[in-house]
C-alpha cells in the first residue's frame, strides 16, 4: 500500500489528513487515477479525487485536467511521472519526485499547503521521518510516569506549528533548551531574561502567563488559550522581568477576548510530566494550531515520533 498525507491548516486538530491507498506504488496510484478520470472523459475529476483522498487537495486536479485536454498517455515509470507533474501540475512552491513518492509544496494565496504520496518501503526505511506524518489522532501518546531518565542533563524542545498571514509552514523552527527537562521548564522560563526577542511570540506569552507558583505548564497553556491575539506585534512589556511581564499579561487577559473567531472551548490541551501539547482553535475557517513541548525523556520513549515531529516543524519535505 501507499500513504497520502495532506498538510493543511484547514483540517483537524493536527492540521493534516492521512489516507491509506491500496496501490503497489505511487506510480500505480497515478496510473489508476489516469484510467479513472483521464481515459474516462465523462467522469468528474474533482469528485473522483475527493472520494479517493478524503476531500479536496489544492491544485492536484490540474494535472489530470491537462492530461485529458491534451490526451497525454499515463506515465510508464516514475521519471515520466515526475516530468508530467512538472509540466502540467499547478503548484506555487516545490515539487520533488522519485521512485518512492511525490512531495509538493504550494499555497492557495492564503496559507502554504503540502501533500505527500509515499510508499510503505520509504516509511519503513525512514520511520524517524514518517512516524508523525502517519499519526492520525490527537493527542500524541504520553509517557509512563516512571520512565527512566536518559543519560546527561536533558533537554526540552518547543515546536509551534502556527501560522499568521503568509507565514504558515516551517517558518518558525523548533527551539531547544539544553540542560532543562519539562518538569523544570516553568522555573527556567520565569528566570530567563536574555534572548527573549529571539523567541516565538507563543513562547514569550507562555512565559508571561506562568504564575509564580506554577510547577508545570498545563495552567499557563490554558491561560494562553484565552490570549487575545497571537497575530499582533509582541508588546515590549512581555520582555521584562517575569514579575512585570506576568502582571502585564494578566491585565491583557482580563481585558480582552480571543480574536478572529477563536473559540477556547474547542481547544484541546493535555499536559503530562514530559509532554505538553495544545491544539488551539484558530477559527472555523482555518481550524487549529498545534503547540508541542517535550523533553528527552518523552523523546526516548517515542524516538521516531519525536524525531519526525521536530523535522516536520523545520522542513516542509519530510524526506529531504
Amino acid at each position: 500500500m501507499i500513504s497520502f498525507v495532506y498538510r493543511t491548516h484547514y483540517e483537524g486538530p493536527l492540521g493534516k489528513r492521512v489516507r491509506r491507498l491500496p496501490d503497489d506504488s505511487v506510480l500505480h496510484w497515478f496510473r489508476r487515477a489516469w484510467a479513472a478520470v483521464v481515459d474516462e472523459p465523462g467522469r468528474d475529476i474533482q469528485d473522483w479525487l475527493d472520494a479517493e483522498l478524503g476531500g479536496p487537495v489544492y491544485g492536484l486536479h490540474t494535472v489530470f485536467r491537462e492530461a485529458r485536454e491534451q490526451r497525454l498517455p499515463a506515465p510508464r515509470d516514475w521519471r515520466e511521472l515526475a516530468t508530467v507533474l512538472r509540466d502540467h501540475l499547478y503548484y506555487e512552491g516545490e515539487l520533488r519526485a522519485d521512485e518512492h513518492g511525490v512531495r509538493v509544496c504550494t499555497d492557495d494565496d492564503e496559507v502554504e499547503l503540502c501533500y505527500f504520496f509515499f510508499d510503505d518501503a520509504l516509511a519503513e526505511l525512514r520511520p524517524e521521518r514518517a512516524a508523525y506524518l502517519l499519526h492520525e489522532s490527537w493527542p500524541l501518546p504520553g509517557g509512563a510516569a516512571r520512565d527512566p531518565l536518559p543519560a546527561g542533563p536533558g533537554e526540552t524542545h518547543a515546536a509551534f506549528l502556527t501560522f499568521y498571514d503568509s507565514d504558515s509552514i516551517c517558518w518558525q523552527p523548533p527551539i531547544t533548551f539544553p540542560g532543562v527537562r519539562l518538569p523544570d521548564l516553568a522555573a527556567h522560563l520565569r528566570a530567563a531574561t536574555a534572548g527573549l526577542e529571539g523567541w516565538p511570540l507563543e513562547l514569550v506569552v507562555l512565559r508571561a502567563l506562568l504564575a509564580p507558583h506554577d510547577t508545570g505548564l498545563g495552567e499557563a497553556l490554558a491561560r494562553c488559550n484565552h490570549w487575545p491575539s497571537f497575530g499582533e506585534r509582541t508588546p515590549s512589556e512581555l520582555y521584562g522581568p517575569h514579575e512585570t511581564a506576568h502582571a502585564y499579561a494578566m491585565r491583557v487577559l482580563e481585558g480582552g477576548k480571543p480574536d478572529r473567531g477563536r473559540d477556547p472551548a474547542r481547544t484541546l490541551l493535555a499536559a503530562d510530566p514530559h509532554l505538553a501539547q495544545m491544539s488551539m482553535h484558530a477559527d472555523d475557517y482555518f481550524g487549529h494550531q498545534q503547540w508541542f513541548l517535550f523533553d528527552d525523556v518523552w523523546a526516548a520513549r517515542h524516538e521516531h515520533l519525536s524525531g519526525s515531529l521536530l523535522h516536520y516543524a523545520a522542513e516542509w519535505d519530510p524526506f529531504c
